[in-house]
């Protein structure tokens, strides 16, 4: 079970993304946002069954930027 503030990314996909929300009762149910490669902040809802946890890969990217 995943919870808000929460760092996921798609089972396939690499881009990490923080869920803000969720939505009961939807099969899109978790809400996230994440940053493109332009800056630009977006706002998208997946199914909880298509993410996996992100935490520990945005740990080792915050740390090797520091």
């Amino acid at each position: 079970m995943f919870k808000v503030g929460q760092n996921v990314r798609q089972e396939f996909g690499f881009q990490i993304m923080e869920i803000i929300d969720f939505e009961l009762g939807l099969v899109e149910n978790v809400i996230m946002q994440w940053e493109d490669d332009l800056g630009n902040r977006l706002i998208g809802k997946f199914s909880e069954s298509q993410l996996t946890n992100a935490d520990n890969v945005a740990n080792v990217n915050s740390n090797a930027q520091q």
